[in-house]
């Protein structure tokens, strides 16, 4: 694994989606930081919906909505101007709806950054409908940064491990902790069918299972530790009844979880894995998908 080499591109500028709302400013927070950290500038971007198929609003309508995004976005570049002072910030107003605007706006080389919203009255169910709309159809990498809720900074890049389709995630991980001084925690879940009764002869034994899940995980991790000599990684392998679970349990002590962006195809619903949803949902720190080559 070659540390200059990735098929993820990190490097462009950052894209954030804003409505005014406390969690989009958090999301304009982290973007502002994100920028700074990598040098690079700021897009602001705030959808309207105010395009075509809207016969029901009237000129006047699209004027107020129009002058409440302007305020909006004003106040969120000077917000990322006093946080980031270095960063270009720029603004845009889009008349599509949110997904469609900040995947336009990703380009080819942005990270995208949205904010978390609950639904439906459920607090613990963290992620809006536009926010996995993003997520799910996007080529670039999305950043979810879920609510606040008293996070302290931990100095820890989580990183998921399934398979070798994670050696790109666990490449990012890895840059993204060497690049802000953290240690990066590689954390791999399996599930071990217990009650498997007269089919338990098929298996070599938790024990066993456990020893192999170990050593994939070590082959994977490998050439990230060669790549990366100066960088402090854990490697973590459990058994567990649920990977989300487990998952969600380890981002309480890490600053962002990097995890594989798998999606279904042709699937009923999200096109998103259920751990990567269920990861979204309920994590506690922001989330960075990486899409799979």
């Amino acid at each position: 694994m070659d540390s200059t080499r990735s098929n993820v591109v990190m490097t462009g500028p950052v894209v954030v989606g804003t409505d005014g709302s406390g969690h989009a400013t958090r999301a304009v927070r982290w973007a502002a930081g994100e920028a700074a950290a990598r040098s690079r500038p700021l897009r602001i971007v705030y959808a309207t919906a105010t395009g075509h198929g809207r016969p029901y609003l009237s000129r006047e309508d699209s004027r107020q909505i129009e002058g409440f995004a302007q305020g909006v976005l004003e106040e969120a570049a000077a917000l990322a101007r006093r946080l980031a002072p270095a960063v270009p910030v720029t603004t845009a107003m889009c008349e599509n709806e949110p997904a469609a605007c900040l995947l336009d706006a990703g380009g080819s080389d942005a990270t995208i950054v949205v904010g978390s919203r609950g639904r439906g009255g459920f607090a613990t169910l963290l992620v809006g409908s536009e926010s996995l709309r993003v997520a799910a159809r996007s080529s670039l990498p999305v950043v979810v940064v879920p609510r606040s809720d008293g996070h302290e900074p931990a100095g820890v890049v989580l990183a998921a491990a399934r398979d070798e389709r994670d050696e790109e995630t666990l490449r990012v991980a890895a840059a993204l902790a060497t690049r802000d001084g953290s240690s990066l925690q590689v954390l791999s879940a399996w599930v071990f069918l217990e009650n498997v009764g007269s089919m338990a002869t098929m298996f070599d034994g938790a024990d066993r299972l456990a020893a192999d899940q170990s050593t994939a995980t070590a082959r994977l991790v490998a050439p990230v530790r060669k790549d990366f000599p100066a960088l402090t990684v854990t490697e973590h392998v459990v058994r567990t009844g649920s990977v989300s679970e487990a998952l969600v349990a380890a981002t309480a002590g890490a600053d962002v979880i990097v995890i594989g962006s798998r999606r279904r195809p042709h699937s009923i619903g999200s096109p998103l894995g259920h751990v990567t949803h269920a990861v979204l949902h309920h994590s506690h720190c922001p989330v960075l998908l990486v899409p799979h080559p």
